[in-house]
C-alpha cells in the first residue's frame, strides 16, 4: 500500500507500484506532498514519461534526478531515442549504490510501463518475463500492442538485446 496524507484534496495517495527492489512505475506526481512521498520512498532518480507535466521543480529540494522525457500517450509507434535517453538514465542511476528509480507518467497505465519494459529488458530480462512481471505486480498496466512493438523494435537496435 501507497503512503496516504491529507492535502487541499482531502486524502490523496501517491501511485507508485515496485516492480524490482530498485525499480517502481506509477502515475503523477504533481505535488510537492506527492514528491515528499518519493523521497521518503528513497527514490533517487525519476523517469518522467508524461508530457503533461515535468517534475523537476519538484524534484530538486529533495536532490532527486529527473529526466523530463515526454511522450505522447497517442497509441503510435515510440521513436527509439525516446527509449534510449530513459534506458541510458534507468542504467546510469542503477549503477550506483542505494539508488532508486520512479519510472512515471501521468496514470501509469501505458508509457510508464513501456519504458520500464525496455529498462528490465536492458537489464537483461526477457521480454515476456518482463511484461509478466509488470502487470502481475501492477493490474492496471495495459500494454497496447503498438506501444510493445515500440520497445521490441528499440531492442532490436540493441546490441545485446534480451528478446
Amino acid at each position: 500500500m501507497s503512503p496516504v496524507f491529507g492535502g487541499a484534496w482531502g486524502i490523496v495517495e501517491m501511485d507508485m507500484t515496485w516492480i524490482t527492489d530498485r525499480i517502481a512505475v506509477g502515475g503523477g506526481i504533481w505535488s510537492p506532498e506527492n514528491m515528499q512521498v518519493v523521497a521518503r520512498a528513497g527514490i533517487t532518480h525519476i523517469v518522467d514519461m508524461q508530457i503533461e507535466y515535468d517534475d523537476t521543480p519538484l524534484a530538486k529540494p529533495h536532490g532527486i534526478q529527473v529526466l523530463w522525457n515526454p511522450i505522447d500517450d497517442d497509441f503510435q509507434l515510440k521513436p527509439p531515442e525516446i527509449f534510449r535517453k530513459g534506458v541510458d538514465f534507468a542504467l546510469d542511476a542503477l549503477d550506483l549504490d542505494d539508488s532508486k528509480v520512479f519510472i512515471h507518467c501521468a496514470a501509469g497505465i501505458h508509457r510508464a510501463p513501456m519504458m520500464t519494459l525496455a529498462v528490465l529488458c536492458s537489464l537483461g530480462w526477457k521480454l515476456d518475463d518482463a511484461i509478466q512481471v509488470i502487470e502481475t505486480r501492477r493490474p492496471v498496466v495495459d500494454f497496447a500492442e503498438v506501444y510493445v512493438e515500440s520497445v521490441e523494435r528499440f531492442l532490436d537496435l540493441e546490441p545485446e538485446s534480451a528478446k
